[in-house]
């Protein structure tokens, strides 16, 4: 078990905060949660202790929303980021978590700014596409392996469908679980869930049904237009903190 101090204080309130977010705003912030954790440890350990916890979190989220989801995005998107989550096993031990940052980050970024300065909001919802979202639930599944960072490509594909709120959060709730538990076993076979790992996620689990519920009170009292206008706003945050993890990464790795 982790004895870190300061872990502690950099874990608390990052569950608490992706709790709030997987219960009421379908990720967002909380990706932030495993660059702050990765303060005091490696990301690659912040990541196995991290899944776990999402997992206790995705159980409250999915019972929270279980008649609430577009099955028609699920079967589209849930293949698809098994895939991911192959690809994002295979590749592992080779991948620059850096590199990967960078790009998430880049593409979260370009996504948003493109609907705000095109007006996306006054535009009509996009129909599903089973091309877009095999594209996109592969890089989804395959970030989420990687770095728990599915959200913002996820989101790329589901946001200008304009569902409904609770859709929304219901249709990513029933995505995240089946990817988080796919997870367990290759994340096993890496070393990723050691006993280190596992008993601090377990000191750390409570949180997560606390955070979950806190971010269901507040879905009910957000409407429509603002919940949309949150969720966009989360992943232009997100996708700026991912490029500056990933330039200063890759900055680490420059000789001198």
């Amino acid at each position: 078990m982790i004895e870190n101090p300061w872990f502690y204080a950099a874990a608390i309130p990052s569950i608490l905060v992706w709790g709030i977010a997987k219960g009421g705003f379908a990720g967002g912030l909380g990706i932030l949660a495993v660059p702050m954790m990765s303060l005091t440890l490696p990301p690659s350990q912040v990541a196995g202790i991290m899944l776990p916890i999402l997992c206790v979190m995705d159980l409250g989220s999915v019972w929270a929303y279980r008649k609430t989801w577009d099955g028609r995005n699920l079967l589209i998107l849930m293949p698809s980021a098994i895939l991911g989550n192959a690809l994002g096993a295979l590749t592992f031990a080779w991948l620059n978590d850096a590199a990967i940052q960078l790009m998430v980050g880049a593409i979260a970024v370009a996504f948003t700014l493109y609907y705000w300065l095109s007006r996306g909001e006054q535009r009509p919802p996009r129909p599903r596409s089973p091309w877009k979202g095999t594209f996109w639930g592969t890089v989804s599944g395959a970030t989420s392996f990687v770095s728990h960072a599915g959200g913002p490509p996820l989101a790329v594909y589901l946001l200008p469908q304009k569902l409904d709120k609770t859709v929304y959060v219901g249709t990513t709730a029933i995505y995240f679980t089946w990817v988080n538990y796919a997870k367990l076993v290759p994340y096993y076979y890496l070393g990723q869930l050691s006993v280190g790992n596992m008993t601090t996620a377990l000191a750390l689990s409570p949180l997560a049904p606390l955070g979950v519920a806190l971010g269901l009170w507040l879905h009910g009292r957000v409407n429509a237009r603002l919940f949309y206008r949150i969720i966009y706003g989360l992943t232009f945050v997100s996708g700026v903190k991912l490029v500056y993890d990933g330039l200063a990464g890759l900055a680490r790795l420059l000789p001198g």
